[in-house]
C-alpha cells in the first residue's frame, strides 16, 4: 500500500502578500539595476577616465551573468531557492556600495562582475 504525500497547509492571505511585497521588491531592484545604471554608466566611465572602454564594463557584466546563472539554478535545487535568492541580494548589495566607491576603471570592472553574479540568482 502506497500512502500519498501529505498536502501542503494551505498559505494564509498574509504569508501570500508578504511573498509578492518581497518578489516585488526584488523586481525592483533588477528594475532599477538595468535603467538607472545604464543611463549613468556612460557618465561614470567618463568621470573614471576610460571611456573607450565602456564596453568592458557591460561585458563584464553580461559574462559574469551568463556564468553564474546555471550555478545558481544548482544551488537553488540544493539549498532552497530563498536562501540563494537573500544571499543573492546581499551580494547584489554589497557589489552596488563596492560599485559606488570605486576609484578606477579597473574597479568598476572587477566590482560590476561581482554584483553581475547576484541578479543571475
Amino acid at each position: 500500500m502506497t500512502l500519498a504525500p501529505a498536502a501542503p497547509a494551505p498559505l494564509t492571505h498574509r504569508r501570500v502578500v508578504t511573498a509578492f511585497i518581497g518578489l516585488a521588491m526584488v523586481l525592483l531592484l533588477a528594475a532599477l539595476d538595468s535603467t538607472i545604471v545604464a543611463t549613468a554608466l556612460p557618465t561614470i566611465v567618463g568621470q573614471l577616465g576610460g571611456l573607450e572602454r565602456l564596453a568592458w564594463v557591460v561585458t563584464a557584466y553580461i559574462l559574469a551573468q551568463t556564468v553564474v546563472t546555471p550555478i545558481f539554478g544548482k544551488l537553488g535545487d540544493l539549498y532552497g531557492r530563498k536562501r540563494v535568492l537573500q544571499s543573492a541580494i546581499v551580494v547584489f548589495l554589497a557589489g552596488s556600495v563596492l560599485c559606488g566607491i570605486a576609484q578606477s576603471l579597473a574597479q568598476l570592472i572587477a566590482f560590476r562582475r561581482c554584483r553581475a553574479s547576484a541578479p543571475a540568482a
